[in-house]
């Protein structure tokens, strides 16, 4: 049976919806927008910025229409006499306490109170400037994140972020009145408390209070220095988000675009994470497959599940809270540090460059690898492997800066060598994708044959499920795998890192058992970056998700130990997956982490 319609009528149109509909969404089903800036549909029901009150007919005080569900007969009015008065006073004082220096603010144009105001509060200001001259010191400790107080109305958005997706909580309201703030633990600065740099708290914090740490100067002043030759390297996810920044409808694919900007801003080669990411699972699968054996064959102890370790949120999520998982983690380093690590050696051999000569920039949907490029151990090349990170957005903005008209762009290909990849890589951008990548190649490693699902799509790992998982069952392997036959393969997939602790809780408690695990520190995976184009929702995240998996289905090569690229690397510098340059190179291990 279905669930019960409620018949009610918003500006005296009548609706029926069903019950337990909020006001906000019944508004919806009729095309009417109620303003919304505590409200975000990831996230749990606050009802604290009071901005979407509406009238309810017979009652004294409004409601916010974000938190209170319709009921039979009930007559709503979203722009009354009443509710726009309500709603400007709401405005004015939310922008007595914001730093509202909007020429100077990193999201002028993209600002949810910038935009209501325009709206709800046109004219002279009501009230008095209620911003202190403490307010306006900015943490920028982090090497992702920027916070600004003077500019927070404390909608509280972040820290359900922190708490309800990432199950982190780094963030935190602390006291009372005109004193309360969103505060970190002890008010340390945002790199000495246990912050993933996931960037979540980013992507839908409304106003600039939280924004990405921004390098795009410092690329600037790299393309302009006649001494430096600039690499620059693409994610996956970024070429389905890029587009959104710059007039292209949701969920397109913008590639060819992308790598004629880039061409077009003045970056001597323009190359592709995806290459790594192919690397990375003849790096991983042959780690996975080498773990089984010690664990079947040789009877050794060894560390299973083996976690992806391609996340740099997750990663450090690891490191504070589950430090004994360390040795689960796969030794591969994330495609971008693989690709800036080969970049200022084989690469630079090959083109004749001087590696101090070389800046190495990345392009990527995460603020977290703003973070990863500066560890310590992210410098085997000699130098640091990746000198600066730029997220989508930042890229978009560096576009425009230029001058150029995205949409006109004809499509151009990427530069040769670190430029090839398969559709395999391309799906990194999405939950589930590594996996499905790694499957691809193992299971013809093992039995010398294509994985048994139509078009190579494995389905039972993909989806937006927080968490997934399947097994799949090894039936006629070759001789040098033959210890595989009849192992049924179990596999787990997370995403945001909620979903994560639950995952390593039930491993922990016994209550699951996997061989291998992935895990993306962003809901939906990288395409829900915290360096992907806001806003977001789960409905967005989706659309990117299905240009990614639509570009896979287009791609000539379609599994990554088919990329010849790949194949020359091998043979021509690094030997063989896990062998000891590619050890050196492209592996590494992690150290446990104060919690508090």
């Amino acid at each position: 049976m279905g669930k019960y319609l409620v018949n009610l009528k918003i500006n005296n149109i009548p609706v029926s919806v069903e019950e337990g509909t909020t006001i906000l969404d019944a508004a919806k089903n009729l095309n009417f927008k109620i303003p919304t800036l505590c409200y975000h549909s990831d996230l749990s029901i606050a009802g604290n910025c009071r901005v979407c009150v509406v009238e309810v007919k017979g009652q004294r005080v409004l409601s916010a229409a974000c938190a209170t569900p319709v009921s039979e007969g009930m007559d709503v009015f979203t722009n009354s006499e009443k509710v726009r008065a309500s709603r400007k006073n709401v405005v004015e004082l939310l922008l007595s306490e914001h730093n509202a220096d909007c020429t100077k603010c990193y999201k002028n144009g993209n600002c949810e109170l910038q935009e209501m105001t325009s709206e709800y509060s046109v004219g002279n200001h009501i009230y008095l400037d209620l911003v202190k001259d403490k307010d306006k010191i900015l943490d920028i400790s982090s090497p992702s994140i920027v916070k600004d107080d003077s500019k927070c109305i404390r909608c509280q958005r972040c820290v359900r972020t922190c708490e309800e997706l990432q199950a982190v909580s780094a963030l935190a309201v602390v006291n009372k009145g005109d004193h309360q703030k969103i505060s970190t633990f002890l008010n340390k600065p945002m790199h000495e408390v246990v912050c993933t740099n996931c960037g979540q708290c980013v992507n839908r914090c409304p106003t600039g209070a939280l924004v990405e740490k921004n390098y795009i100067d410092e690329v600037w002043n790299a393309i302009y220095d006649p001494d430096k030759f600039v690499v620059v390297q693409t994610a996956p996810a970024v070429r389905a988000a890029l587009g959104e920044g710059l007039g292209v409808e949701l969920g397109q694919r913008v590639t060819g675009k992308m790598v004629a900007a880039l061409k077009k801003l003045g970056f001597n080669k323009v190359l592709d994470t995806d290459f790594t990411a192919d690397l990375t699972i003849m790096e991983e699968g042959t780690e996975l497959l080498t773990r089984l054996k010690k664990a079947l064959v040789d009877k050794e102890s060894v560390a299973l599940p083996m976690f992806t370790s391609c996340s740099p949120g997750w990663i450090k999520f690891v490191e504070h809270i589950f430090p004994e998982y360390l040795a689960n983690l796969s030794t591969c380093k994330s495609p971008q540090q693989m690709f800036g690590a080969l970049a200022k050696t084989y690469y630079a051999d090959k083109i004749n460059i001087k590696p101090e000569k070389m800046v190495s920039v990345s392009v990527m949907p995460c603020t977290a690898k703003k973070y990863e490029c500066d560890r310590p151990e992210m410098r085997s090349s000699g130098y640091k492997d990746v000198d600066y990170v730029i997220t989508t957005r930042e890229l978009a903005r560096m576009i425009k800066q230029a001058g150029i008209e995205f949409n006109k762009l004809e499509s151009e290909r990427y530069d040769s060598i670190l430029g090839e990849s398969t559709g395999a890589a391309v799906i990194f951008g999405a939950t589930g994708g590594v996996m499905e990548a790694a499957l691809r190649t193992a299971y013809e490693i093992v039995t010398g044959r294509e994985v048994p699902f139509t078009n190579l799509d494995i389905k039972p790992v993909r989806g937006m499920e927080g968490i997934k998982e399947a097994a799949i069952k090894i039936k006629d392997t070759v001789p040098a795998w033959s210890f595989l036959e009849g192992v049924e393969l179990k596999i787990a997939i997370a995403s945001g890192l909620a979903n994560a602790k639950k995952l390593v809780e039930a491993i922990r408690d016994g209550k699951a058992t996997y061989h291998f695990v992935e895990i993306m520190a962003c809901p939906g995976g990288c395409i829900g970056g915290g360096g992907q184009p806001i806003p977001t929702s789960a409905e967005i995240r989706k659309k990117r998700i299905e240009a990614i998996y639509e570009e896979d289905t287009n791609m000539t090569l379609r599994k990554s130990h088919d990329n010849p690229e790949v194949q020359e690397v091998y043979k021509e510098f690094l030997g063989s997956p896990l062998g000891h340059k590619s050890h050196d190179l492209l592996h590494t291990h992690y150290k446990p982490r104060k919690r508090y």
